[in-house]
């Protein structure tokens, strides 16, 4: 029993991820000490149960979601949950993104992301052959775009961002030519554009403006980038110190626990701790990527990228709106943002990816270990 499940865990992967989860708790807990209703003890919570379910997931047989009908029954369930979103919903920071009962709130856009891979994953695999015709970017395109529009219409410009880009990055590991990479661009374009006019709230256009020149509104639309760069940059080299972060301390930086964990974090523990947090996140992708490679099937490799792609989107904004690099969109920083929706979905996926290693090529898993190892 013991060796099943070590072999359907891969433990590097928990080893690497359980550094990160401890310093999002420890800013949390250095800025609300002795407050027992603080995000600290929520997170804990919805650690430990985003966990369970990284467990119980890794032990179900998810070949059932190869199936074409199974696949789209979740595809417009989860659609569907963000259509009752604009009747149900809470509004929460302008946006009506939320299902709130009672205590609990949970927000739909998180789930959908991870649907979005499993379906796409599906289409792409059946169709590895012929990938080259154009026809299978618009088709792919119009899965993606069912939920980015009702994630934008939200509005959640962040959550459709994500999704964007996990659509991007798969049609780019599909095999997709040069050609139709430069349309896709195109495409692209023409949609900013038809948003930019018709979409966007005006607190999104000022954020969008407001990349270009962060300094520009310091006291309104590009405050909070500007106090996380502030955050940032007096951290130095080594850090105030656990606890000792002024920017957060004093509430000038605002959502330290959300969007500016990591400024909050790196203001306490400084580049040193910043290099050790985005080389912890570099082995995460890279042990997901491992295991997308030992796939028995082009789905499972697929899907394996997928959510590489899913974490790579999330890292790579959120850590560029705390650095000023990127507008800020109420993207989490994985493992580290206080949150249940966003965490339990996380490790859902990633409790999938883990299913699949009972069925990995095993003649590819030794391949493997040979190349990298030397074993």
């Amino acid at each position: 029993m013991a060796e099943k499940v070590l072999k359907r865990i891969d433990w590097l992967l928990v080893f690497f991820i359980l550094p990160i989860i401890l310093a999002g708790l420890s800013t949390m807990k250095s800025f609300t000490a002795g407050d027992p209703g603080s995000f600290f003890g929520k997170q804990v919570l919805w650690v430990l149960v985003s966990l369970l379910v990284f467990f119980v997931f890794s032990f179900i047989d998810f070949r059932f979601l190869k199936r074409a009908d199974v696949l789209l029954f979740v595809f417009i369930s989860a659609c569907l949950l963000l259509v009752f979103l604009f009747v149900l919903g809470s509004v929460s920071h302008g946006a009506k993104s939320w299902f709130s009962l009672g205590s609990v709130s949970f927000q739909p856009s998180d789930l959908i992301k991870l649907v979005l891979v499993l379906i796409l994953a599906k289409y792409f695999s059946r169709r590895h052959v012929e990938i080259r015709n154009i026809k299978h970017i618009f088709i792919s395109g119009f899965y993606a775009l069912v939920p980015f529009l009702l994630v934008l219409l939200q509005p959640d410009f962040g959550s459709a961002m994500i999704l964007f880009f996990i659509w991007f990055g798969m049609v780019l590991v599909s095999g997709i030519s040069k050609k139709h990479i430069l349309l896709v661009f195109l495409c692209a374009t023409l949609i900013f554009t038809i948003a930019w006019f018709y979409i966007f709230a005006p607190y999104q256009k000022s954020r969008i403006v407001n990349f270009v020149n962060p300094l520009a509104d310091i006291h309104g639309t590009g405050y909070n980038a500007f106090q996380s760069t502030i955050a940032v940059g007096s951290g130095q080299v080594l850090g105030k110190g656990l606890g000792f972060g002024t920017q957060s301390r004093l509430k000038f930086l605002p959502s330290y626990q959300t969007d500016f964990v990591l400024a909050a974090y790196a203001e306490e523990w400084g580049f040193i701790g910043s290099l050790l947090i985005l080389a912890l996140y570099g082995l995460v992708i890279w042990r997901i990527l491992y295991n997308a490679s030992l796939g028995a099937t082009n789905f499972e490799m697929l899907f394996g990228m997928g959510i590489a792609i899913f974490f790579m989107s999330h890292i790579v904004i959120n850590i560029g709106m705390n650095l000023g690099l990127l507008p800020v969109t109420g993207i989490p920083l994985p493992f580290m943002s206080y949150g249940g929706s966003h965490l339990l979905v996380e490790f859902m996926g990633l409790g999938i990816l883990m299913s699949m290693r009972r069925y990995a090529r095993i003649a590819h898993r030794d391949d493997l270990k040979h190349e990298f190892f030397g074993i």
